[in-house]
């Protein structure tokens, strides 16, 4: 685009253009101050610098970081995005002796000046001897970072000197409007990075928050959680009954990229073959008897999100069929419809059966079983984690405890004693039952071995223990005391002295003799507390 009318009028008064120049540079620095892209915000300069001070083809490049050439940042009236990968060397044509000399040029005419390459934009008549030059450099703390550069209509070489002051001017304030913003994205590349290592670091300790436990066995089902949330890969939960695979199954899709979609539920094993179907592909309405209205399927709720399938081993053949083709080709038929429905659903699926006893026994077929067991995590039974017992018991007290509304401070050694000896064949859950029966049965803040339900209490860790001798009943119960009082006082051995009635020597003395793990139970924990 060419120079308007108003930018030719070469009887302007003096004063006129010194106004429109203060009113363009302020127009600029309003404009550096907002908040938008650098590219954007500098064709904006360039367009103040046409419209109001005559300066076309405005352009303004930057010094590669890779190749220490000028690349075209911003342009004004660029109809080619190729124009924007000309690149100019150190001291080539006018602008690169600009970026080697660090000195403003002034080309009178460009029809006139050889070194002009005018490789960025085509002018309508390159021989018109009008047509003037200017460029000035970006400078940075004495070092060029670029140029920027315009065409003007020449009037006399005072109003070219003019303008490219007004030029140095805004140069000035682009550059350091750049360093800022270099600036601010080397900070975000840095917190990006950042984010990124502590992402990577957290994924090897990955934890899901709804799920308790530290043992080695569930650091392995952390680990392939964390493997299979970032896709919608089908995933498989095998596990005894009660170990929590809806947890996991709640665990990957909340963790994963369908969070913000539904997390739907169906209990395969509680459902008839005839209510399943219905339950699953929904129905329309007369499909059936007793089909009065439509029903939406668990399916068509879960659109977008997972659709978790517990115990997918109790599935009759027919259904299995229907399921398989929901897995292979994203499609099914509402009962009663011939319409068929694209699903959009992850499918995560848990079982405690044998499904490869199950495959050769021919009550579950083989395709579907590929199909679903994709990606297996294989949860571990509580008798094999008996280090997260005490974690899943305390959280399980803390939990009821607020529930039932009683104040339950504690487990006592025995009763601990009583869960870590046990073999849990219900699991979790049946822990989680345990312990709401002893909350409810407490009465003093502790639960004690004789509140857990009687298959949990074996005589040798009874807290009333019978048979013996004297002497070593005696021992038993004065080190279950002791402990019990050292629990409740975080270990201070002088405030449970004044609770037991002895000095604070005698209980060093009886720590030392009943042969009490101080140091396991008490130093470590404390040490913790005071560093977190």
């Amino acid at each position: 685009m060419e120079p308007t009318s108003r930018n030719t009028k070469c009887a302007e008064c003096p004063s006129d253009y010194l106004e429109r120049e203060l009113s363009a540079l302020y127009a600029i620095a309003r404009l550096l101050g907002e908040q938008s892209g650098q590219v954007e915000m500098l064709s904006e300069v360039l367009g103040i610098l046409d419209r109001e001070l005559g300066m076309a083809r405005g352009t303004v490049m930057l010094q590669s970081m890779e190749s220490g050439d000028l690349v075209v940042e911003a342009a004004r009236d660029v109809r080619s995005p190729r124009q924007y990968d000309i690149r100019y060397r150190r001291g080539e044509g006018i602008v690169g002796h600009v970026l080697e000399t660090g000195t403003p040029e002034i080309i009178r005419s460009i029809a006139d000046e050889p070194r002009f390459k005018g490789r960025i934009y085509q002018r309508s008549n390159p021989q018109d001897r009008t047509i003037s030059f200017i460029c000035v450099p970006l400078l940075l703390d004495n070092a060029v970072v670029g140029t920027l550069s315009a065409d003007m209509l020449y009037e006399s070489d005072e109003r070219l000197l003019e303008s490219q002051q007004v030029l140095s001017i805004v140069a000035g304030v682009i550059a350091y409007d750049v360093r800022a913003r270099s600036l601010a994205k080397i900070a975000r590349r840095g917190l990006e990075a950042e984010n990124l290592r502590l992402r990577s670091a957290l994924g090897e300790r990955f934890h899901p928050a709804n799920i308790i436990g530290t043992s080695n066995v569930m650091q392995s089902v952390y680990e392939r959680i964390h493997l299979v949330t970032g896709s919608d890969t089908t995933v498989v939960i095998r596990g005894e009954s009660g170990t929590g695979k809806e947890l996991v199954a709640s665990a990957i899709h909340y963790s994963g990229i369908r969070a913000k979609k539904p997390f739907v539920r169906i209990n395969c094993a509680a459902l008839s073959e005839s209510l399943i179907e219905s339950e699953l592909f929904g129905h329309e309405k007369g499909a059936f008897t007793g089909a009065l209205y439509g029903r939406t399927g668990r399916i068509e709720e879960a659109e977008g999100g997972t659709l978790f399938l517990d115990e997918i081993g109790d599935f009759s053949p027919a259904i299995q069929v229907k399921l398989l083709r929901v897995l292979q080709e994203r499609e099914y038929q509402r009962v009663g419809s011939n319409k068929t429905v694209k699903a959009d659903v992850r499918i995560i699926a848990a079982t405690n059966s044998d499904l490869e006893q199950a495959v050769q026994d021919g009550t579950f077929r083989n395709d579907l079983y590929y199909r679903v067991n994709v990606f297996p995590i294989h949860l571990p039974p509580l008798r094999q984690r008996n280090n997260d017992v005490i974690l899943l018991a305390d959280h399980f007290v803390a939990s009821f405890s607020a529930k039932l509304e009683k104040e339950v401070r504690r487990i006592s050694t025995a009763a601990l004693d009583a869960m870590l000896a046990y073999h849990w064949p219900g699991n979790v859950r049946e822990l989680e039952n345990c312990i709401e029966h002893a909350v409810l049965l407490s009465d003093d803040g502790v639960i004690h071995a004789h509140h857990l339900p009687p298959s949990l209490r074996m005589p040798e860790v009874t807290e009333r223990p019978k048979g013996g001798s004297l002497k070593r009943n005696v021992q038993i119960l004065e080190k279950d005391m002791i402990i019990d009082a050292l629990k409740r006082h975080d270990g201070n051995v002088n405030v449970a002295s004044d609770e037991l009635g002895i000095t604070g020597r005698m209980v060093r003395y009886k720590i030392e003799t009943l042969e009490i793990d101080y140091a396991g139970l008490f130093k470590k924990p404390r040490a913790a507390r005071r560093h977190s």
